[in-house]
Parts: C-alpha cells; sequence; structure tokens
C-alpha cells in the first residue's frame, strides 16, 4: 500500500511538472510575455530577479512629458525593448507622456494615443525607470537630428543604419541595442535585432564611428541605408 501511495504521488507530481513546463514554453512563445516567463523562473530559483534600482534610479514622478529619443517600433500598443525595426515605426522626436509603472511595463501616452513600453528583455541588466528614462528624454533630438549630414538624417528617416554613422546615430535610427547583449555601450561590436531572427551587427572604429556592418545578407539588405537607392 505505502508503495502504491508513492508511485501515484510520484506520478502527480510528473504530471504537475509537465504542465508547469507546458505553461512556461506557452510564455516564452510571445515576446510580449517572456517578462512573466523570467518572473516565473525567478521565483523558482531558475533566473536571476530583475535588477535593484541604484543610487541614479530617482522615483519617478508622474505624469511626465517627454520625447522619443529615437525610432520606436510598435506591435498593436506594445512597444517592446526589443524595437524590431520591421515593425510599425514611431519616429523620433514624438511626444510621450509616462503615466504611470505596471509590472515591468509603463503605461503611456504616444502623441496622445494609449501605449505601453514593455521592458521584456533587459530586465537583469536594468530597471524599468532606467530604461523608461532612456526611451522616453526631456529634450526633442530632432534638432540635433537636422544638424546631422543629409544622409544621415535620411537613414534615421528610415530606420536603417549605415558606416559612418556615430554611436549617438546609430541609438536614434535604430534605438538602444539590448543591455542583455551588449554590456556597454562603448563596445566595439553591436548586436542589434532588425526582427526576432534577423541579427545583425554595428562594428565600431577608432574614432567611434561605425566602420563596417555584418550580418546575413538578406537581413543586413533591410538594415542598412544607401544614400540615392
Amino acid at each position: 500500500m505505502v508503495a502504491d501511495n508513492a508511485k501515484r504521488e510520484g506520478r502527480v507530481h510528473l504530471a504537475c511538472g509537465r504542465i508547469t513546463l507546458a505553461i512556461l514554453i506557452g510564455c516564452a512563445a510571445w515576446p510580449a510575455h517572456a517578462g512573466i516567463f523570467r518572473d516565473v523562473l525567478a521565483s523558482v530559483g531558475l533566473a536571476k530577479p530583475a535588477p535593484k534600482p541604484d543610487a541614479s534610479d530617482t522615483p519617478p514622478v508622474f505624469p511626465r512629458q517627454g520625447f522619443a529619443c529615437c525610432n520606436l517600433h510598435y506591435d498593436g500598443d506594445w512597444v517592446s525593448d526589443g524595437n524590431y525595426a520591421d515593425l510599425p515605426m514611431i519616429p523620433a522626436g514624438t511626444p510621450i507622456e509616462v503615466l504611470s509603472y505596471g509590472r515591468q511595463r509603463a503605461m503611456v501616452k504616444v502623441d496622445g494615443r494609449p501605449m505601453r513600453l514593455g521592458h521584456d528583455y533587459g530586465r537583469d541588466q536594468e530597471t524599468l525607470n532606467v530604461w523608461v528614462n532612456k526611451i522616453v528624454v526631456n529634450e526633442d533630438p530632432r534638432p540635433r537630428i537636422a544638424s546631422y549630414p543629409p544622409a544621415v538624417q535620411a537613414a534615421i528617416h528610415a530606420s536603417k543604419v549605415m558606416v559612418g554613422m556615430t554611436r549617438d546615430q546609430a541609438i536614434v535610427a535604430v534605438g538602444y541595442p539590448l543591455t542583455s547583449e551588449n554590456p556597454s555601450l562603448d563596445g566595439t561590436m553591436w548586436r542589434l535585432w532588425r526582427s526576432s531572427r534577423g541579427e545583425y551587427q554595428l562594428n565600431f572604429g577608432p574614432d567611434g564611428r561605425v566602420a563596417s556592418i555584418t550580418g546575413d545578407d538578406a537581413v543586413t539588405s533591410q538594415a542598412i541605408y544607401h544614400p540615392g537607392n
């Protein structure tokens, strides 16, 4: 009898484990739910929890008026830190009002339209507040963009990159590289994604400008701006 009970309990635990695994895999299948997946894993010790705020991570004040730091891309009402450039675009400088924070997301109005900023991938490296403060800036970047060379301006308007861009210009064009994959903006190479599977790399020279852009031809052909084309 004891052995039979033990076997039944073992089968129950195995079934529960399989159900839990199926739920976790299901959550991971959608980028917008990747944060939920991470939180569940963290609760059972299988992933790192979100980083604690540091001294520079000052408490937010709502509502806060600002501007899109760079070209942002959205799926429905969701703007992810993945910022895939094959999605519809919110141009750099678009007015954004930050209304409140939720669980790894910020409720905002983008040019009056209700949307959400989702901190999906970079939670281990920076807090939601730090990320939102990078994305929604106090100073309108459009006058700065207007001071760039015409070809760079055209690349930015197309949300593409080109050889010769500075780091700042590349950020305005395609957004911040994922902190989960790029520990420092000072690195000589940034890993970026045009889509969820379309990775390419920006390689910087000693002068801090893009020296080359590498990756699969099908991706780089879409990511690189060629003046005159």
